[in-house]
């Protein structure tokens, strides 16, 4: 059941969140302010990966642009059992020259932390994120 939620703001603001709903794609203000609300309270619940205790377990997604070369230390690390790998997906992206991989994952925050900090430091690896899934209750899966 849906319920109505309101707030109050000065045009200036009404005018940049209209300009940043237009920008991102959202067909309207309702959805583009839950899904900001839901980011925001679960970057308040969970925190940044560095402020996460090291042994909560954490899921989510490692996307890795790399240069070739790099793919031996990247399986070493999807079999090294410091973190399970649910799916993982190669593609080249012919025009920017680059390699991306990504992989859905699970694991102690302590196993992303070194995972990050070996792959930040490994030459020809040109950027890694690593996006932490929702905490829910309950839900699809």
């Amino acid at each position: 059941m849906s319920r109505v939620l309101s707030f109050s703001t000065d045009k200036e603001f009404a005018n940049l969140l209209d300009h940043y709903i237009g920008q991102s794609g959202y067909k309207n203000r309702s959805l583009f302010l839950r899904d900001a609300s839901i980011h925001f309270a679960e970057s308040l619940q969970r925190g940044e990966l560095i402020s996460i205790d090291d042994e909560v377990i954490v899921e989510g997604t490692v996307v890795i642009y790399y240069q070739h070369g790099v793919e031996n230390k990247l399986m070493d690390l999807r079999h090294s059992h410091e973190i399970e790998v649910f799916s993982y997906h190669h593609n080249c992206l012919t025009a920017s020259h680059t390699c991306v991989d990504t992989m859905q994952v699970k694991g102690k925050a302590s196993s992303f932390k070194h995972m990050l900090d070996f792959l930040n430091n490994t030459r020809d690896v040109d950027k890694v994120n690593f996006i932490a899934a929702p905490v829910r209750e309950n839900g699809c899966c």
